[in-house]
């Protein structure tokens, strides 16, 4: 049985044949998360008409400014003839896919389930597609994909690339399962390889999981701890590992990007990263954290995590010509764009006047 979260009980009698002469719908997956809701957002900036398709195990309803929700697991037994369904009946053309188990660490302790979730979820969306007729589709794929690169600024045709646990291997092969239904199905597809992800546009629109490196920082500062930096004698120049930080609100204007994207009929490539091309080091973060929330913290060393490259920044260059996009936001508009978000939501606010770091 489907259910759907209805904010607009009137808008469900609209059919593909109702649409004609507007807009086509775009179909998010997972667009209650993080990054999903992020980019709701931003195509309803845009004018589009959306539909949400979300399990609601990280994301929240209320973030998706009435668009309909149907609330499915997209990787479970007969969920692809579902999403068809949804397609075909809310007039859907272009698919934008995040839904997807994302933990590096948790996906080397239960490899199975990160296969089960990741590769059903894109086998699914893929079937609704075909039986649906909707042809565009943008996934969700990661700089997981690359492993350890044998360069410091990776371009998307690096050799190998080798993922290093099932997270970036599910990514890896979400691109070649979409990758092999263009030429018999007609799909349009692009992947977007993100690098690291941070900040908040809309403050309610915060990372809800304490599973990044910034909201991680400030978790520790609201329980009086020392901020963590895993590991300072990496071959880096300040010993701490260098990655490449994303405003999550430039990530959502390269969605848009790609979905224009797919409206050619010439397109040279089918895989980009999204990234900065700059790299930023955890002490560099933790300096920014200081600075942006004036708190008198001292951080903690300690010891290397298990599958940490030292090194990860993607060279933005094709998604900047090809597309037109770049990055407009830096690390401190990053971070002072989470802490905003972290300091409006009662739940988690700091009294920067009584903090006090008790360990």
């Amino acid at each position: 049985m489907l259910s759907t979260y209805s904010p607009q009980p009137h808008a469900r009698t609209l059919t593909a044949q109702h649409r004609k002469g507007q807009n086509m719908t775009v179909l998010v997956t997972g667009g209650c998360g993080y990054i999903g809701a992020h980019v709701v957002h931003a195509l309803h900036q845009a004018g589009e008409q959306v539909v949400v398709v979300d399990d609601l195990s990280y994301g929240k309803p209320t973030r998706i400014e009435g668009s309909r929700l149907y609330g499915m697991d997209i990787a479970a037994p007969g969920a692809g003839e579902r999403l068809a369904e949804i397609m075909k009946a809310e007039g859907v053309d272009s698919v934008i896919h995040f839904a997807a188990r994302k933990q590096v660490g948790e996906s080397v302790e239960k490899p199975l389930w990160y296969y089960q979730q990741n590769i059903n979820g894109m086998l699914n969306v893929l079937i609704g597609m075909r039986d649906s007729g909707a042809k565009k589709l943008v996934f969700s794929s990661s700089a997981a994909t690359y492993g350890v690169p044998p360069v410091d600024v990776v371009p998307e045709d690096v050799v190998p690339m080798l993922p290093i646990n099932p997270y970036g291997q599910t990514k890896l092969f979400g691109e070649w399962m979409a990758r092999a239904c263009e030429q018999p199905f007609g799909i349009r597809f692009c992947a977007l390889r993100y690098f690291n992800v941070a900040g908040c546009g809309p403050v309610e629109l915060e990372d809800p999981a304490i599973l990044n490196l910034i909201p991680m920082l400030f978790n520790r500062l609201k329980q009086g701890k020392a901020p963590a930096i895993f590991g300072d004698d990496y071959p880096t120049p300040d010993g701490t590992c260098v990655r490449d930080y994303i405003h999550v609100s430039d990530l959502a204007d390269a969605h848009i990007a790609a979905l224009k994207y797919l409206d050619r009929d010439e397109r040279k490539y089918d895989a980009f990263n999204v990234g900065t091309g700059e790299g930023t080091s955890v002490r560099q973060i933790v300096d920014e954290v200081k600075k942006v929330t004036g708190l008198p913290f001292k951080e903690a060393v300690m010891g290397r995590r298990a599958g940490d490259p030292p090194h990860l920044i993607g060279s933005p260059k094709r998604i900047n010509e090809e597309m037109g996009w770049r990055a407009k936001y830096d690390v401190e508009d990053i971070v002072k764009s989470a802490w905003d978000a972290w300091q409006a939501n009662p739940e988690h606010h700091i009294d920067v006047d009584t903090w006090k770091q008790a360990d």
